[in-house]
């Protein structure tokens, strides 16, 4: 049966230095995203302690009736903010020198590679608490979910979800969409990658 894992990136979050909270738009879509997942159970939902991915933890949360349980090892790989005075522009450059450079170590933040063995030690610790059948809540970020992927499965395998996975990896996880991992015990799969459908359904049922 295996342990499912619900990987949920925030809704939109302000354009704003720091820690965040997420816009009316981002409320939307969390309100949407606890919608779809309310219709199965769910048995843990886990929460970067970033506020932008709290507050889409806590509409889930809601729907659901299971309490939030906050993790450090979903924080983003940095947070513009972290760094006094790095503007934005100096933000994106360090962001990309990470992303072209997993190995790299940014004077703020993790490397990459330690981003992903954070969430894999996520990973694994839930998949050891919880009884096989289990279904997940993780909210995070956009960054961490690849970074988590592009260095966990085969070029094989992202080259399914998209042609150039890993070059395009920072623009490919969505909002409030949802990357569906499967665990049996011993392997991960990737059933679902970055779906929004969930999110265009709501919009269509409000357009009748």
């Amino acid at each position: 049966m295996g342990t499912t894992f619900f990987l949920v990136r925030h809704g939109i979050k302000e354009k704003a230095i720091g820690d965040v909270p997420i816009t009316p738009q981002g409320i939307i879509q969390a309100q949407s995203t606890a919608e779809h997942v309310s219709k199965i159970p769910i048995h843990a939902i886990i929460s970067s302690p970033l506020r932008r991915a709290i507050e889409t933890a806590e509409y889930i949360a809601a729907k659901t009736n299971v309490e939030i349980i906050v993790d450090d090892r979903l924080r983003e790989r940095a947070n513009w903010g972290d760094l006094p005075e790095q503007t934005f522009e100096e933000f994106i450059q360090m962001w990309d020198k990470c992303t072209r450079e997993p190995d790299y170590i940014p004077p703020i933040g993790d490397s990459v590679k330690s981003a992903c063995k954070r969430m894999s030690s996520l990973l694994t610790s839930l998949a050891e608490e919880y009884p096989s059948g289990s279904n997940i809540i993780i909210v995070t970020h956009g960054g961490l979910i690849t970074d988590y992927i592009v260095n966990t499965f085969s070029e094989d395998v992202l080259h399914h979800f998209h042609p150039q996975f890993v070059a395009e990896q920072s623009s490919l996880v969505s909002e409030c969409s949802i990357t569906t991992l499967t665990f049996d015990g011993q392997n991960y799969t990737i059933d679902c990658f970055a779906s929004i459908e969930h999110l265009m359904n709501e919009q269509e049922e409000n357009k009748k």
